[in-house]
């Protein structure tokens, strides 16, 4: 199973997406290909992208039964911690939140 998450892209690459995964909602792909299809179409993604974002996750032999890879500047980021994929909101883009002394 192949996951691909695309934000901010330009439609000709999301319409190349199209041709090998199907899109159940605007910009989220969904399929099942042959690992050298999965990387063919990152590195596609990685040469058309043109400033927006993208995340791929693909079924594979681990604890959580998935690994991701993921491109552009977001508000969030994976992190690998113990063998286990999270995500976190970055530091940068956290607000601050006014605390009221009583």
């Amino acid at each position: 199973m192949l996951v691909m998450i695309l934000e901010q892209v330009p439609a000709a690459l999301r319409g190349e997406l199209a041709r090998w995964l199907i899109e159940p909602h605007p910009g989220v792909f969904v399929g099942h290909v042959s690992a050298r299809v999965r990387d063919h179409l990152w590195q596609r993604c990685l040469t058309r992208l043109r400033g927006g974002r993208i995340i791929q996750l693909w079924s594979t032999n681990t604890e959580q039964r998935f690994d991701v890879r993921c491109w552009g500047n977001s508000d969030r980021e994976m992190v690998w911690l113990e063998g286990v994929w999270l995500v976190r909101r970055r530091p940068e883009m956290l607000e601050e939140i006014p605390v009221e002394r009583v």
